[in-house]
């Protein structure tokens, strides 16, 4: 984001004792409400969510708006009409959380609309935070949730073919690979890259502060394009794909959720934060984190990391360049900001 008096004030903090670093935040005036949502598209997540916070309502339910949007949507990598499995289905994952530590988290759930609002569902009507695969469907027809046909979008079903020729896989019975491949997983497995260059990302993520002052934060994914049927990323996992801390503010996450479930990553960001890091900081030490183990297989992938701390400050950091996010505050129209990467 571009330099303002707020984050001037944050870095020229950065020298001062901890004691002081708190008085400083606790003198800064709190920018709330605000939405931060991963990507571009953030824009079309953030459009949705506006409106609630504008009006004092909750963040929970503004980022849940958040979900629904971006789940209705036509696009690669979240809702119905995303890239499905090798196999040819699609699977959802989604997680939620609000500023009560309340989560709800659904995976490997298919033919259903809204797993933002299933995860929802779970989160505020039973003793439970995670429900997968058939389990997580019978609970959303339980609960009114309608079963969709299952039909690939027309985008989907042209990329799906398209990789079907490229890694000569054949669903289910893959004779071919098995034989070449006996001690390798029996691959094809998602790629990191399309055919166009930009990374097989997995996630739309949002977080947001309200009006008064509470954080709450989603996530939702139809995971990589032609994974491995059953992979789950990060996407339903707390303190992997999200977190949040009402004490401290909240973290998401898009990328290679494998990586991010490696280091437990917004969780780490959030306690980067609850230990006096802006969130920006807190992002870059996250992604150090994940770079540090081996930097050369760490240039095959991407993860980046969005945080939103409870004075209003946004940061954002990844490992490639080309992550971006969105930022709704004020005046209530979105602005797209590119992060800073490690490998610039």
């Amino acid at each position: 984001m571009k330099p303002t008096r707020r984050s001037f004030l944050r870095l020229s903090a950065l020298a001062l004792p901890f004691t002081q670093v708190n008085k400083l935040f606790a003198s800064t005036a709190v920018n709330k409400p605000i939405v931060v949502s991963t990507w571009d598209s953030g824009q079309i997540a953030n459009g949705a969510a506006w409106p609630v916070l504008e009006k004092g309502g909750k963040a929970l339910d503004a980022v849940e708006q958040a979900a629904i949007a971006i789940e209705n949507d036509i696009n690669c990598c979240v809702g119905l009409g995303g890239n499905p499995d090798r196999d040819g289905y699609v699977t959802l994952d989604a997680s939620i959380m609000d500023e009560k530590a309340n989560c709800g988290s659904v995976a490997f759930l298919e033919r259903i609309k809204h797993p933002i609002s299933v995860a929802r569902k779970l989160m505020e009507t039973t003793p439970h935070v995670f429900l997968a695969g058939v389990g997580a469907q019978q609970f959303a027809l339980a609960n009114g949730f309608k079963l969709e046909s299952g039909k690939l979008s027309p985008d989907a079903e042209k990329a799906y073919k398209k990789w079907l020729v490229k890694a000569e896989y054949k669903p289910v019975i893959n004779i071919e690979h098995q034989q070449s491949h006996p001690k390798q997983g029996h691959g094809p497995f998602a790629p990191n890259r399309f055919e166009d260059g930009s990374f097989n990302h997995d996630t739309m993520g949002t977080i947001a502060l309200d009006a008064n002052g509470d954080v709450s934060g989603m996530c939702t994914t139809s995971g990589m394009g032609f994974k491995m049927r059953g992979r789950v990323g990060d996407t339903p996992i707390i303190g992997a794909g999200l977190f949040v801390d009402n004490e401290v503010g909240a973290a998401t996450s898009s990328g290679q959720g494998e990586e991010v479930i490696r280091v437990c990553g917004t969780h780490l960001v959030v306690e980067f934060m609850r230990n006096g890091l802006s969130p920006y900081d807190a992002c870059k030490k996250a992604i150090d984190r994940i770079v540090k183990p081996n930097p050369e297989r760490a240039k095959t992938f991407q993860v980046g990391f969005i945080a939103i701390n409870k004075q209003g400050e946004v940061g954002a950091y990844s490992v490639q360049k080309g992550f971006n996010y969105t930022v709704t505050e004020k005046g209530g129209k979105g602005k797209v900001f590119d992060a800073e990467s490690y490998f610039e």
